[in-house]
């Protein structure tokens, strides 16, 4: 059986972190329909996977012209649209996380898949924070709402690869308790 390559398709590399991760349970923005997000944190040295996400990119440009254009005459050009691959040393210059990397939000209004390096799903939930690694499976698309015009990024699904340090300061139960030294002083 043949695999269907969807060209706005990309699985991350390895060492992406995620950060802002809302897999849980959907969260709503401002008032919006609530959904389920990650920014995904991709090393600039991942090369392999930033090529795939540009190639993809131009791909959803591609694909969504007609969208794209509306009612106008022409279709802008990708360089004058908003993208979803944004520079973390010129975006988030104070956030250590995103130093030397690049970084893309995504989201879903369904839930998606969560599964450890085994491709077994994961259940508990505190084992998903922000801070840790892992690969994302997202796809690109055109959209036009409201006079926005650009490229956004879906959630499908994630993998988690390898626990990382929390980010935003908030410790995770195991590790506040871990040391039993503390309990007895």
């Amino acid at each position: 059986m043949s695999k269907i390559v969807n060209p706005c398709k990309v699985i991350t590399g390895k060492d992406t972190r995620f950060s802002y991760l809302i897999v849980n349970e959907p969260k709503s923005i401002n008032g919006g329909t609530p959904k389920y997000s990650v920014s995904l944190i991709i090393p600039k040295s991942d090369t392999k996977t930033i090529e795939k996400v540009k190639a993809a990119i131009q791909a959803a440009y591609e694909e969504g012209q007609s969208k794209l254009k509306g009612n106008g005459k022409s279709v802008p050009q990708l360089k004058a649209l908003k993208t979803p691959l944004r520079d973390g040393d010129l975006e988030r210059p104070d956030d250590e996380a995103y130093a030397n990397s690049y970084f893309i939000n995504a989201n879903s209004a369904s839930k998606p898949g969560v599964v450890d390096a085994d491709c077994q799903p994961i259940l508990d939930t505190s084992e998903l924070y922000s801070g840790i690694y892992g690969r994302a499976s997202i796809n690109f698309y055109a959209f036009n709402t409201n006079g926005n015009k650009g490229i956004a990024c879906g959630l499908n699904n994630l993998q988690k690869l390898r626990d990382g340090e929390p980010l935003g300061g908030h410790s995770r139960a195991e590790d506040d308790f871990a040391d039993e030294d503390d309990f007895l002083n």
